[in-house]
């Protein structure tokens, strides 16, 4: 026979309600009663109430998605992700919240419609109550699939239609071209991450393209740089150490390589210390190099870097989903400059350009 609540209660001689609460609502029960209910349940293999039998009942799942569009394993290596999760676990727990992690192909040139559809099927089977998603624009097909849900939706992306958490790319783009500029340099390659493993450098033509924070960032940065500035974009793939050493092998190979190189990330500033240190080129003097985020790594490699609340944003996602009535529908974080050792004014012999 199958085992049920109601077989559950019987047998500890309590009713169906504290079974329950035993195993939802402890506070409603004394220890000794819960922990008695508890051994009963163990002893007949019983684990709890059916999770999709409660949320039809409710309308609700006690659920959040994460929408990720990069592999699982590599979304677990990539500290900014690490500490976005940091955040949303920490509010959630407090409402005994789960997480759904739920990936998402990346949307470039040649994804067959399978790998779409399947996508696709994954957002719309998923049983949650609302998402969050970082990085994605209004008319990604995630993005539309949880509209046709009626699900709520929170970004760390600009967006003219839902809820956001964010920062000011753009205006922390100017602080690192204008940290740069007030150290001479007009020869600057940005080195961006883009959508899919790590293949190789390629400069990056179509901007249009790009994730919209690396789109606005790059923006900044240009507008911050003299007019005379020469900048050249950068990818080696998605937001890994791998990317960043294919991206500045190619860049410092050149025969005009740059006086400076500004990444979308520490992860990539990070492999581009090292390949200019293998190359014996002495960061901070003979190439100046920024990160962004301000990752636990960024300190111990001595970058520049922008320093951002990645933990905070993840917090206040989760408390927009959870508390909708009591929360904004946007807010902007703020964004500090971190000057450390990887940046310097330009080389005497580089002075006034190639």
């Amino acid at each position: 026979m199958r085992v049920t609540l109601r077989s559950v209660a019987e047998a500890a001689g309590v009713s169906t309600a504290s079974v329950s609460y035993a195993f939802n609502r402890p506070d409603r029960l004394s220890s000794e009663m819960r922990s008695r209910i508890l051994a009963v349940a163990r002893e007949l293999g019983y684990s709890g109430p059916d999770a999709a039998a409660r949320s039809l009942r409710t309308g609700r799942a006690n659920a959040i998605g994460v929408i990720f569009t990069t592999e699982l394993t590599y979304a677990f290596s990539d500290p900014y992700v690490l500490a976005l999760l940091g955040g949303l676990a920490e509010t959630l727990a407090q409402s005994r919240t789960s997480l759904v992690l739920i990936p998402f192909a990346p949307v470039v040139a040649g994804l067959s419609d399978a790998q779409v559809r399947e996508s696709l099927d994954a957002v719309h089977r998923a049983v949650i109550d609302g998402a969050v998603a970082d990085g994605l624009t209004d008319d990604h097909p995630a993005v539309r699939a949880l509209s046709e849900r009626s699900l709520p939706l929170v970004r760390s992306s600009d967006t003219t239609a839902g809820r956001c958490v964010l920062i000011d790319d753009r205006q922390a783009g100017r602080e690192i071209g204008r940290h740069l500029a007030d150290l001479g340099h007009h020869e600057v390659a940005v080195v961006v991450s883009s959508p899919g493993e790590p293949g190789c450098a390629i400069a990056v033509e179509e901007e249009a393209a790009l994730y919209p924070y690396s789109r606005h960032r790059l923006a900044g940065i240009r507008e911050a740089l003299p007019a005379r500035a020469r900048v050249r974009v950068v990818s080696g793939g998605n937001n890994a150490a791998a990317a960043g050493r294919l991206a500045a092998t190619a860049l410092l190979a050149a025969p005009d390589r740059p006086t400076a190189i500004a990444a979308d990330s520490d992860v990539l500033a990070a492999a581009v210390v090292e390949v200019a240190t293998v190359q014996g080129l002495r960061v901070g003097r003979d190439l100046s190099v920024t990160g962004f985020d301000d990752v636990p790594l960024a300190a111990s490699t001595g970058l520049t870097t922008v320093r951002q609340p990645i933990h905070e944003k993840g917090r206040l996602m989760a408390r927009m989903l959870l508390d909708p009535d009591n929360t904004p529908n946007r807010l902007t974080l703020p964004t500090e400059l971190v000057v450390r050792s990887s940046t310097g004014p330009v080389p005497s012999h580089r002075l006034g350009g190639m």
